[in-house]
């Protein structure tokens, strides 16, 4: 599988995905316009391994609802992003069996030598 989950909104996500060129046999999955579901956050986790690994605590919504003063389980991070696409921490990258998940520049850099060596 060569997907990409990312914001078009997002001024980072587009950025990233020019870095990322070519993205041939890439699909691209816009989050607020097409939401991630059940089956595509199971998938996921099962490249990732948890959750957390997947949610945003940047997000702006996390704070505004208290969400960093609670405990929170990994069925918790599961149930907000499904609610809503700003818990995802974008983009997921998933290239294969290998995933890369968010901005970091790490995180770019070793996408970016995994889906063109």
């Amino acid at each position: 599988m060569k997907k990409i989950y990312y914001l078009s909104t997002c001024d980072t996500c587009k950025k990233i995905l020019k870095e990322l060129q070519p993205l041939d046999g890439f699909e691209l999955q816009d989050i607020k316009s097409d939401a991630v579901s059940a089956v595509q956050i199971e998938e996921m986790f099962k490249l990732s391994g948890s959750f957390e690994a997947l949610f945003s605590k940047r997000a702006r919504l996390f704070r505004e609802r208290g969400l960093h003063e609670k405990t929170l389980s990994e069925n918790d991070y599961m149930n907000l992003i499904l609610n809503h696409y700003t818990f995802l921490k974008r983009p997921v990258i998933i290239f294969d069996d290998k995933i890369f998940i968010g901005n970091s520049k790490k995180e770019i850099a070793a996408a970016i030598e995994y889906i063109h060596s």
